[in-house]
């Protein structure tokens, strides 16, 4: 592949198929430089073996050389700080308790199918379904009825389609205000939970404590619910819907139940870049990697949608909830989610078609999340 061709973003044959470049890139240059929208280089990692190392490597870190953090209170930050917050935070997102959570979500899911279905078609999976299921999940965590609905889909979409690299001060200008927006919103869901304690994740963030870490800080508490609402209805949202039209397009559906497991990993293997890739990484030492010479202060971005089709690695473990310290603390979740939905669907409306063709399909994409705005259907 020409050096004149590496520029971001790369095209895409289809909505679901990974862009051509990254077969090409995986066989000749698996850490390539290529421009990045505002017109930096970066470098661009898309074999299996170089994602996992990048994605694994304390010298790769999520800021740059100079910044002792990301500059938040959220787990996006690196080394001592992020260990801890990891820490405390496990105590109360335990894999036990999540699992605890699937015969609610299932109900959740089943219910909402059924209202779906019962409005008739023609119908948009993303705003009957997808939608207001991952919202209600998202809510039920938290402990806090998000009854605004309108006004929090406005605020995560305003930070999912917000743009890291712009050279542009208004689109920058308008990021840090959708960021802010919605930490505004998610320091009142503390507020609420803080004169209202249960049995639910919020809850457990504000009492957590022990005698290595201390307890969450009000601006911790704020940061993690904010990650937690922005990260929990979004990434949800979009693999239900992207799940959803890949399922219908291939005419899957109805089988989807007899091998549920096996299709939820499939879909998830699938929809890595798709719907969301890892927050960029930045180089604070010299290395080699795959060739490449990288330096400090170099820019890096993992493919896990490239990793994924890498041919050489078909049999592992897909990477789609990243690997290393920054591993998705919510991956017991999202699958628990994307099951509930499809299995819901399927049982209920195993006859789900598309009303256009997938090309058709509008999406809205960001620098790390990207959906479809709308998935028309009928039965």
């Amino acid at each position: 592949m020409s050096a004149t061709a590496l520029t971001l973003p790369f095209d895409r044959p289809s909505p679901l198929e990974p862009p051509e470049a990254y077969a090409e890139l995986r066989a000749s240059t698996p850490v390539a430089q290529v421009h990045i929208p505002d017109g930096r280089r970066a470098w661009l990692v898309t074999s299996y073996e170089a994602v996992v190392a990048v994605l694994t490597d304390p010298r790769f870190r999520l800021a740059p050389p100079g910044l002792e953090s990301s500059g938040n209170d959220t787990l996006f930050q690196d080394g001592d700080a992020h260990t801890r917050l990891r820490r405390l935070v496990s105590k109360a997102f335990t894999p036990r308790a999540i699992t605890a959570l699937r015969p609610h979500i299932e109900r959740l899911a089943t219910e909402q199918v059924a209202a779906f279905a019962a409005a008739g078609p023609p119908a948009d999976v993303v705003a009957g379904l997808a939608a207001p299921l991952s919202t209600q999940v998202i809510g039920d965590l938290l402990g806090v009825a998000i009854d605004e609905r309108e006004r929090f889909h406005a605020l995560v979409e305003a930070v999912s389609s917000a743009e890291f690299f712009t050279a542009d001060a208004e689109a920058a200008a308008a990021m840090a205000q959708a960021w802010n927006d919605l930490t505004g919103y998610a320091a009142g869901l503390v507020a609420t939970k803080r004169g209202d304690l249960g049995d639910d994740l919020l809850s457990a963030l504000i009492n957590v404590r022990d005698a290595q870490d201390g307890r969450l800080s009000d601006d911790e508490l704020i940061g993690m619910a904010t990650t937690l609402v922005a990260a929990g209805h979004q990434t949800t949202r979009n693999a239900i819907s992207a799940g959803t039209i890949q399922l219908v397009a291939e005419n899957r559906l109805a089988d989807a139940p007899e091998r549920l497991d096996e299709v939820v990993e499939e879909l998830l293997r699938d929809l890595a870049g798709v719907i969301a890739e890892p927050f960029p990484r930045w180089a604070h030492e010299d290395m080699e990697l795959e060739g490449a010479s990288i330096k400090p202060g170099d820019l890096v971005l993992v493919r896990l949608e490239a990793a994924n089709h890498d041919p050489r690695h078909s049999g592992k473990a897909h990477v789609s909830f990243g690997r290393g310290p920054h591993h998705c603390l919510g991956a017991s979740l999202a699958r628990i989610e994307l099951a509930a939905a499809i299995r819901a669907l399927a049982l209920r409306l195993p006859g789900l078609r598309l009303q256009v063709p997938v090309e058709d399909l509008v999406w809205v994409r960001g620098e790390t999340d990207a959906g479809p705005k709308a998935v028309p259907v009928t039965w």
